[in-house]
Order: structure tokens, then sequence, then C-alpha cells
């Protein structure tokens, strides 16, 4: 493992970790010569221009308006409505240079500059769509940084969860239980699985590989991600490789619903293994 991955590695086995940094890691990928600490000093910047605006006793509410304006009205950050499967949408080095990006990206921004701003955010793994809660003294805020921090309201919050759930679902649904704040490692994990599947949909199989590693390493129990890079090293021809993750798959979900299909990969690779030697 080289050490960038180490130190990735590292870094997201812990229960608390700064997405920031751990969110520029990835873009390392892509970026191999990617400054991280320039990139901290920009977020820094930014909250330090906002802070400048702000009275030292500014209530949430006053910090949230003030976050909100200089983002979105000032430096003219939004959501990339015109090409949102982009992949730089999902590299925070890009988003801050581009200042566009999609409902995470935009969302570790917002929870990273709120951060320094003393504002206790936390991200919602919101279905369809990242959002991002603070509590206040009236109960809780939920807003939406792809437009603009926008306050969701209960009845945008239902208009949204019937865009995914069942029809009917969403009038009756909890609401509470789809607010849970993400951890770091789940927003890092979201981040992941949105490059995977645009770069697999894509045809992209080298860079959707490296984002595998990443999301083996953030989430090394998931015997799903460990058989989708078993796959993805078979069309790449790496036949060892991809015969030990298929393996692997099978020996932690030997009553997996395609188990049938994987051991035929199985053996497909091992005759394809042997011809190497």
């Amino acid at each position: 493992m080289d050490t960038r991955l180490e130190r990735f590695a590292e870094i997201v086995s812990r229960d608390q970790f700064n997405l920031a940094e751990a969110s520029l890691m990835l873009a390392q990928d892509n970026y191999p010569d990617l400054d991280i600490p320039e990139y901290l000093g920009k977020l820094d910047g930014i909250a330090v221009a906002i802070k400048k605006r702000l009275a030292g006793d500014a209530f949430s509410e006053q910090r949230v308006l003030a976050l909100n304006y200089y983002l979105f009205n000032e430096m003219r950050f939004s959501g990339n409505l015109a090409d949102y499967y982009d992949p730089r949408n999902s590299y925070l080095n890009e988003v801050l240079e581009r200042r566009t990006g999609i409902p995470i990206t935009l969302s570790i921004l917002y929870l990273e500059v709120g951060k320094r701003l003393g504002l206790n955010l936390k991200g919602i793994s919101f279905p369809g769509h990242f959002l991002v809660k603070l509590a206040v003294k009236r109960g809780q805020l939920v807003l939406d940084p792809f437009t603009g921090g926008e306050a969701q309201s209960e009845a945008d919050l239902r208009q949204r969860l019937a865009q995914v759930l069942p029809s009917g679902k969403a009038e009756q649904a909890q609401l509470d239980r789809y607010l849970e704040p993400a951890t770091p490692r789940q927003i890092i994990a979201r981040v992941l699985r949105n490059l995977k599947n645009i770069y697999l949909q894509t045809g992209r199989l080298e860079q959707a590989l490296a984002v595998m590693h990443r999301m083996l390493l953030v989430m090394p129990e998931s015997t799903e991600e460990l058989r989708d890079r078993g796959i993805v090293y078979q069309k790449l021809e790496c036949f060892r490789p991809a015969l030990s993750d298929l393996q692997n798959y099978l020996r932690r979900r030997p009553d997996a619903a395609d188990a049938a299909e994987i051991r035929e990969k199985v053996l497909e690779l091992r005759q394809a293994s042997s011809r190497l030697n």
C-alpha cells in the first residue's frame, strides 16, 4: 500500500476525523500533486472573512445567515445542475476552485466552514440528497447547501421523501429517522460511492478501482464492495487479485443471492490464473 493510502487508512479508522482533510486525501488519486494544507488554508480564509463581519456574541442563526450570504452570494458557490455527474463535483479541491458541486461536497464545504465559525452543524444522509442540520433554541434548522443554504420545512422534507419512497409512504414516514447525523466515515463513504458509480457507468475502470481501494479502507466490513472490486479486477484482467476478492466474498457470504454466479467467476479466474503460471 502506498504511503498516501496508508495515511488515509489511518485517518478513516478513527471514529472522528477531519472531514475536509479526508475529502482532499481521496482526491489525490486523480490529483497526485494536490497540496492538502493549501486547500485547508482556503477553508480557513473563508471562515476568517465571515468572522470579520460577525459580532463576537452573534447567535447561531446570525452565523448561518452570514455563512450563507458569503458562500452563495459573494463567492457564488452553487449546485452544478448543468453537469451533475461530472466527477469533479465530488472532489473538494475542484469544488473550491470551480465553486460548484453536488449536495454532499457543498455540504462538506458548509460543515467545514461552519465548524470554523463555531457552528455545531451535522451532516444528514437524507435519501437522495445530502443535507445539513443545526440545533437551535426552537428545535433544529435543516439546511440545503445545494440551493444556497435554504432552510427546509417539514413539507419540503416530506416532498423530498415522496420522490424516493414508494407512493403514499412519505406522509406516514417518521422524519426523525431520516434526520440522524451522519458520521464522518458515512459521509466519506457516500462521496466514494458517488464516484464509484460515475466511473463504472462511464467505463473508467482504473479510476473506479482506485475509488474502491479507498472504499474498502473506509468500510472494510462491506462484502458488496469486496465483490464489486473483484469484478472490476476481472474486467481489467488482473486475475489473481480478482480471484482473491471473490473467494473472500464467498467465504464471508456463502449464502449470498449471487453466490452461484460468483462461484462460476471463481472457476473462470482459477483457470485464467493457472494459465499465467
